[in-house]
């Protein structure tokens, strides 16, 4: 997901890139009269020379990869012995995994309270 309220917006970025590279405005000058500061106007230098007017829109924070996941399987295993009304304390030693980790799996998968 994207910064939920982006200091600048996408056209602003490509003003600020404008004012430098064709105007040109220093990064100090331009960092002001946009509000932000000068290292922000590098970074979006930087990625206006990489990619062009498309390295200037809002990127995701999500990571690419989550080496640490927990396995498929695993949650596969705390799922099932959910259905069978376990709890988190019985599943954690059961499966040799922390309770925290089977906390999270449950709340991540909708499965944290125990139907009546």
């Amino acid at each position: 997901m994207a910064s939920r309220r982006p200091m600048l917006a996408t056209s602003d970025r490509l003003l600020l890139v404008k004012r430098v590279r064709q105007m040109n405005w220093s990064v100090k000058r331009a960092a002001e009269s946009a509000g932000v500061s000068r290292m922000t106007v590098y970074k979006w230098l930087h990625r206006f020379d990489a990619e062009g007017p498309a390295g200037l829109a809002d990127r995701s924070s999500r990571p690419v990869n989550s080496p640490r996941r927990t396995p498929a399987d695993q949650v596969a295993a705390v799922l099932e012995l959910r259905r069978r009304c376990w709890g988190p304390h019985r599943i954690g030693p059961a499966l040799g995994i922390p309770r925290s980790t089977v906390y999270a799996i449950l709340r991540r998968e909708g499965e944290s309270r125990l139907p009546r």
